[in-house]
């Protein structure tokens, strides 16, 4: 017998969950129609605490919710006044972008107000029906665009389906699953593995399942898009993870499919394509992400040095891929 690999046998004692920081990209913070005009409300995500408010003019904002001036908290008592949000505690006023807009008292503003926005805001869209941020831990600009979605945002679908789960970890681990072929037989109960292939291109990951059965687009780590296809009929499945805490998230799902027409046979097959995505359809033995995807996601720590086979999908390139990401923090774990 060999010597003894201690450092693999004794390397879970090192292991932690989540060793990510927050990743860079679009991310879902709620539906446009659930923030009303003049509304103000703090939201957690993304690590910390923001403010979210919606201008007499329907624009929205997200910002930190602590004043410039003097450190008020700014969804604690403030107010939408015109294009702007008003702190509580002095009246100073910030647009969307966190631009000091009003000092209703004094002659001499800090010369800085002129120069720059001195209130951290995440540039914000709103896409689908819902209202998207641009987190960059350094402040940059966005450097893609969130793409066109069809059964988003084109005339001819329908579907009002849609689920939100808590999940208790990175939203890196939540999206490793798209690439981890052979958990599909294992936890799911799936009939096999199916053959995949993978394609990594900037921030986008492209994934052909089955021969066409399952295809999809990851457009950063915050939006995904499936096409499940049967019986030549298609039922898209979009996912727009959050990244609530370091350890902590909020899956996000909706379904849509073309509209069929009520009680045809397309309609049907659209609707167990549906069903299959979320939970276990009439008929079938394999199981949905909610019954057991959790219990490994809750559950399991992260290796950074995983043991894999020929079996496993491309899990070592996606991580290369995720990285990019990351643009803050301590990677030397990841």
């Amino acid at each position: 017998m060999g010597e003894m690999n201690l450092k693999m046998l004794l390397e879970s004692q090192s292991l932690e969950r989540c060793p990510f920081p927050i990743p860079t990209g679009w991310f879902f913070v709620d539906f446009s129609d659930q923030l009303k005009t003049g509304e103000i409300r703090n939201v957690e995500m993304l690590g910390q605490e923001w403010v979210l408010f919606r201008s007499e003019s329907g624009q929205v904002g997200m910002t930190d919710p602590y004043c410039p001036h003097l450190g008020a908290h700014l969804g604690h008592g403030g107010k939408v006044v015109g294009e702007n949000i008003r702190c509580p505690f002095h009246h100073w006023e910030y647009n969307t972008e966190g631009w000091c807009k009003a000092i209703p008292y004094g002659k001499v503003a800090p010369p800085i107000i002129k120069k720059q926005a001195i209130l951290r805001t995440l540039p914000a869209v709103e896409k689908y029906g819902m209202i998207w941020v641009w987190f960059h831990p350094k402040c940059e600009a966005p450097s893609w665009q969130l793409p066109h979605i069809p059964e988003m945002e084109d005339e001819g679908y329908t579907g009002d389906r849609r689920g939100s789960w808590p999940v208790h970890t990175a939203i890196q681990e939540v999206a490793e699953n798209g690439v981890d072929f052979a958990h599909l037989k294992f936890l799911h109960g799936a009939a096999g593995i199916p053959p995949a292939v993978v394609n990594f291109k900037d921030h986008v990951i492209e994934i052909d399942m089955a021969g066409g059965y399952i295809v999809g687009k990851g457009y950063g780590p915050g939006l995904n898009v499936f096409h499940f296809t049967q019986e030549g009929v298609s039922a898209t499945m979009i996912s727009y993870t959050q990244p609530i805490t370091l350890e902590r998230s909020q899956m996000n799902m909706s379904f849509r499919h073309k509209d069929y027409g009520a009680g045809t046979r397309e309609a049907a097959i659209a609707k167990k394509l549906v069903d299959h995505m979320i939970g276990a359809a009439d008929g079938e033995e394999s199981a949905g992400f909610e019954s057991v995807d959790f219990i490994v996601w809750n559950n399991k720590k992260y290796r950074p040095n995983p043991l894999l086979c020929d079996g496993d999908g491309p899990i070592l390139q996606y991580r290369k891929w995720f990285k990019q990401f990351y643009a803050d923090g301590d990677l030397s774990k990841i």
